[in-house]
């Protein structure tokens, strides 16, 4: 099931041309979520119809937010789908935060592994 959450995570942001998609698996290091799934947007624009895109997938396949925020930031947006945790970031917000590096010792996975078909 949460392999599907994050793939159809992945599929939309890839068909929106989000940049540099990284998928995390921090399961075993907190109870916060399973998975983040980071992807950088090119304006504020970008960032919106990234995260826009990923919520409509996911509601569509029968899957409902907890908790958004930053919609109205124009930097960043969070989708919390509770067991995955979607970050869309433009390039100085993504920067600044730094995920990949706060959570490095969650185990990273090739995001196009989530584009294949199987």
């Amino acid at each position: 099931m949460i392999q599907d959450m994050v793939k159809i995570a992945v599929k939309a942001l890839d068909s929106k041309k989000g940049v540099d998609i990284k998928v995390i698996k921090i399961d075993k290091l907190t109870t916060l979520a399973d998975y983040f799934v980071i992807c950088t947007g090119t304006s504020s624009t970008h960032v919106k119809a990234l995260a826009d895109e990923c919520e409509y997938a996911l509601t569509s396949a029968g899957y409902q937010p907890h908790h958004t925020e930053g919609f109205g930031s124009n930097s960043w947006i969070l989708l919390d789908f509770k067991d995955l945790i979607v970050h869309v970031y433009d390039k100085q917000a993504r920067e600044f935060y730094d995920l990949e590096r706060y959570w490095k010792d969650g185990t990273e996975i090739d995001a196009n592994e989530f584009l294949e078909d199987k």
